[in-house]
Parts: structure tokens; C-alpha cells; sequence
């Protein structure tokens, strides 16, 4: 019987998930890097952290970080010499939510987030974050400068409260609202990716609304919102994940131990 794979701590989802070669005529098959894999190569080729600094930031073994190293920087590698397509995709992951006393050693913007608005939530209490500006919802997801957040009980706002995202892009823009605990994000225009990163935090998404946030938020409890499923960013197409998530494939489809 195989052992059950552990989970890898991803701080944020990518923001860039497919690098095209720019003569792409021979169409060859893409090369698929792993969200875990990625990760390895932010943290030591990036951020120039030790082995032993990447395994405490993804809380795994510094072998285990050697092993994923080394399949990433191959993949890499046969995509830039042998001008393959490169996605990022899948992988045993699970994206940090900034509660880490340890997390990415004191820089963490998820954690300084956590802990300012650190608003407990209770047992039946669903918390709704919608892209915000002037009472309107922002249209343009990656773009957002901040969120207001609602917290939901028995069909009443029990509390409300707009935070800054410090100019945080798309990817990073889902590890916010996994960072506040949110439950549902309510947007106008978001990209594949974005989504993606969406799925993978288990985060809800009620995309192509527009107009006043708090109406929106009362016609979301009343089952009246009017949302499209099939919302895109048309310049991200590029970038969308395919017709999959990335929770089919990371640490939110099954259990890791």
C-alpha cells in the first residue's frame, strides 16, 4: 500500500500559469509543472532560500524539497531548450492562510493581513468578500485595491468591514481572502487563473455582478443574485486552467497526512 502524500504550504497561487514559446507552430506537447514544483523554484531560485528554510516553508521534509527541486528544474529545462509550452498545474499543495506562526519567516503579507484583521468566525457563520471601491463592486478582480467583507448568519450581516489588499496581483489576491477565511467572493470581471486559484483555496466565486456591494450581498443571501457561472476576463483567457481546478489535483480532492 503506497504512503499517503503529504501536503506541500504554497504561500500564493501563481499569477502566470502557461509560457508559450513565441514560434509555436510545431505544437508541441506542454510541459505540465506542478504548483508544489513551482513553489521550490520561487523559494531557492527567487527568494534564495537553503533547502532546509524551503522544506520549513512548505512543512515537509528537506529531502522531499531536494526531490521536487530537481524534477522541476529538469522540467524547466526541457521546455526552454526543447521549446516545449509550460503550464502549471495540480500538484499535493495546500495554500497557506497566514495563521502560521512560522509562516515564510515573519514576511509573510498573508500573516500581517491575518493578524490586523483577525475577525473571528463563528460555527455557522458564512464570510462573503467582495471587490470593492465607493459601495461599488470593482469590476476587475486583479485590479482590486480592497475587499469588504460580510459576516453572514441566518440570513443577516452581523458585521462588515472593508480591508486594503496592499496592491496584492491576482494569485497573491486569493491568498487574502484565504488569509481572512472567506467563504465567497463576489466580483465583476476575473481571469482563468485567478479562478483557479480560487478553486484551490476553496473559495466560491459569484463572478459578473455589478453595482451596490451591500445590495449585492443582500440579494446573494436572498438566492436572488444575479451572477454569470461563465465570467472570464477576456485578455486572461490565456491563462485559463483548461476546464479543471486545481483542487481536483491538490491537497482539497483527498486526505493528506
Amino acid at each position: 500500500m503506497p504512503r499517503p502524500v503529504k501536503c506541500r504550504k504554497v504561500c500564493h497561487f501563481p499569477n502566470v500559469l502557461e509560457f508559450l514559446p513565441a514560434d509555436d507552430t510545431e505544437k508541441k506537447m506542454p510541459i505540465v509543472l506542478t504548483v508544489d514544483e513551482y513553489e521550490t523554484i520561487r523559494l531557492l531560485d527567487k527568494k534564495g532560500y537553503s533547502q532546509e528554510q524551503c522544506a520549513e516553508s512548505m512543512q515537509i521534509a528537506r529531502t522531499t524539497v531536494q526531490r521536487i527541486y530537481e524534477i522541476a528544474r529538469k522540467k524547466i529545462a526541457d521546455a526552454l531548450i526543447d521549446g516545449h509550452p509550460l503550464k502549471i498545474d495540480g500538484g499535493d499543495f495546500i495554500i497557506c492562510d497566514g495563521q502560521s506562526s512560522d509562516c515564510s519567516f515573519g514576511g509573510c503579507y498573508k500573516r500581517e493581513i491575518y493578524q490586523k484583521y483577525a475577525v473571528e468566525k463563528g460555527e455557522g457563520i458564512m464570510r462573503i468578500a467582495v471587490t470593492y471601491e465607493n459601495g461599488q463592486i470593482f469590476q476587475h478582480f486583479g485590479h482590486t485595491e480592497t475587499f469588504k467583507i460580510y459576516d453572514v448568519e441566518e440570513g443577516k450581516v452581523l458585521h462588515s468591514e472593508v480591508v486594503d489588499t496592499n496592491g496584492s496581483g491576482h494569485g497573491a489576491l486569493a491568498g487574502v481572502l484565504n488569509a481572512l477565511n472567506a467563504d465567497v467572493l463576489i466580483c465583476g470581471g476575473i481571469g482563468g487563473g485567478a479562478q483557479t486559484a480560487l478553486a484551490a483555496a476553496g473559495i466560491k466565486l459569484f463572478g459578473g455582478v455589478s453595482g451596490d456591494a451591500d445590495k449585492a450581498v443582500e440579494a446573494f443571501i436572498n438566492d436572488t443574485l444575479d451572477y454569470n457561472p461563465d465570467v472570464k476576463c477576456s485578455h486572461h483567457e490565456h491563462n485559463h486552467g483548461e476546464g479543471h481546478t486545481c483542487g481536483e489535483h491538490g491537497c482539497g480532492s483527498h486526505s493528506c497526512h
